[in-house]
């Protein structure tokens, strides 16, 4: 049998963003936990919290957008878990499509979705006061880190999708990554901490990656932080995919 894994995937990706169109509520669903602590940080805790000059929305907008995505991949890991239940896998592979190119449709899918939900989050930042001079490069860089880190957090929910026993447990595994920004500089600068929990936060992925997502937006050169978010990024993404290949084989033997 030959493959073509290019076009399976498209085809597979097609399916999937079907799914994702008739049910648009879980876009929304997925931003509005964001936009609702965005609302609460910047109006209700904003005043109390030193982060030095500038708007706090803007401070604040960087870490939203991890959470936003943090939030996201959870559905990817509930409905590759409801596909190999319901045993589409199986029927898929009785066909002579590329094995590989059943998970990459979710992870794309998952990618399309997120990137929506980005789309909304700023928007609402925008109607907030968020403002950003930053110039076409600046945001293409900014917007190829989120891609990457999407990528590489879609990977990790493929792997919970693959192994979780049960449908909650399927999508529970997201909780400790929307939580990781709030141990960050996402939120508050990391030197007001105390030095266990300061040394934590200044490294862990999230600290740089939202550092130099804040620096390019404020047209400030990210210097180190941005290759330590790339590096974070990718290690991740190889990581995650690495092992999600290795329980994909080990699940359709």
């Amino acid at each position: 049998m030959t493959t073509n894994r290019f076009g399976d995937t498209v085809v597979l990706t097609g399916r999937s963003l079907k799914h994702v169109t008739r049910s648009l509520d879980t876009i929304l669903t997925t931003a509005v936990t964001p936009i609702a602590m965005m609302l609460l940080f910047v109006y209700v805790f904003g005043g109390a919290i030193h982060r030095g000059s500038g708007s706090y929305v803007a401070y604040l907008l960087p870490g939203i957008l991890l959470i936003t995505i943090a939030s996201g991949i959870a559905y990817t890991a509930y409905r590759l878990f409801l596909d190999l239940q319901g045993g589409i896998f199986d029927r898929f592979h009785s066909m002579p499509i590329a094995r590989s190119s059943v998970l990459w449709a979710h992870v794309l899918t998952s990618l399309i979705a997120n990137l929506i939900s980005l789309l909304v989050v700023v928007g609402v930042a925008l109607v907030m006061g968020f403002r950003s001079g930053a110039g076409p490069l600046a945001w293409l860089a900014v917007v190829g880190i989120l891609i990457l880190f999407t990528l590489a957090l879609t990977w990790l929910a493929v792997i919970a999708g693959l192994s979780a026993k049960t449908v909650d447990g399927a999508s529970a595994f997201s909780y400790p990554l929307i939580f990781l920004p709030f141990i960050s500089s996402a939120f508050v600068p990391t030197a007001t901490m105390p030095g266990p929990v300061r040394w934590f936060a200044g490294n862990q992925p999230v600290t740089s990656i939202v550092d130099a997502i804040r620096d390019l937006l404020a047209q400030q050169p990210p210097g180190s932080q941005l290759w330590i978010a790339l590096i974070w990024c990718v290690g991740i993404f190889v990581v995650a995919y690495c092992l999600a290949m290795v329980s994909y084989r080990r699940r359709i033997r």
